[in-house]
């Protein structure tokens, strides 16, 4: 192919790709109710992160009294600021569930220019990541967000001052820390790449591994600010299993990598 077919299959994937996104986005939009009823869940105190919390609670201290419940409400501070926000969420929403259909056109556009092995391994990435990916927003979603909003939500320098959250704080808390959490979560398939790239071997990660502990303490200290340590854990231990995760597929990568 020429210079401009190449062009013109790209322009055709993109195409395609907007044409799945808007369609989506549109259904999204229709279904506000639905939509805004997950993205609105962490906000009442009956959602299934705080009523498991609450048991795991009671079960390890029985003597302890029973978790307290709270009321956060959200305002809107602007006239079109809900309507907007009702078309970015579909948008975000069309995005996520057209996601493997974008990545399935976007590998389709790059495969031909890739040998068979490294298209293989290109599959095996591209899987992995993305259901990485995935795993990271659901914790992030089910776990870290709700933690957060519960303490951030009710915390007061003093009782004469009310907490009155925007709805546009509460969609930017969401979407950044759900972000951060999929990328967090994509460490195995980093620390693949650059183990494929001789960057990395599994004695270098181990080498260094309180170090990685104390940095990881401390982004999980930045995403959960609060003040118990069970809270910090619930965050910290999911991305140190991910990065003793990565030392074995870096070791098992390395030893391939000799085989051959």
């Amino acid at each position: 192919m020429t210079f401009w077919e190449h062009l013109d299959e790209l322009r055709g994937s993109l195409i395609r790709m907007a044409v799945a996104v808007v369609v989506c986005a549109i259904v999204a939009f229709l279904f506000k109710e639905e939509l805004f009823s997950i993205i609105l869940a962490p906000q009442d105190e009956g959602f299934i992160t705080y009523r498991l919390l609450g048991e795991l609670s009671q079960a390890l201290m029985p003597s302890a009294s029973a978790v307290e419940g709270f009321d956060v409400q959200l305002i809107n501070t602007g006239l079109a600021h809900q309507f907007l926000l009702h078309v970015r969420a579909s948008l975000y929403a069309g995005v996520l569930v057209t996601s493997p259909y974008l990545i399935f056109q976007l590998f389709r556009f790059v495969s031909p220019a890739l040998y068979a092995h490294e298209r293989r391994q290109a599959i095996r990435l591209v899987g992995w990541g993305y259901l990485l990916f995935v795993l990271g927003v659901l914790v992030s979603y089910l776990l870290i967000f709700p933690i957060v909003f519960r303490f951030l939500g009710t915390y007061q320098v003093s009782t004469a001052v009310a907490n009155t959250i925007t709805i546009e704080s509460y969609m930017s808390s969401l979407m950044s820390i759900t972000l951060a959490m999929g990328i967090l979560f994509e460490i195995p398939a980093i620390c693949w790449v650059l183990g494929r790239m001789g960057i990395i071997n599994g004695a270098l990660m181990i080498r260094y591994r309180r170090h990685v502990i104390v940095a990881l303490l401390i982004v999980a200290a930045i995403i959960t600010p609060t003040s118990d340590v069970f809270t910090l854990s619930l965050v910290a231990l999911p991305m140190w299993l991910l990065y003793e995760a990565g030392i074995l597929i870096v070791k098992t990568t390395s030893k391939t990598l000799k085989q051959v």
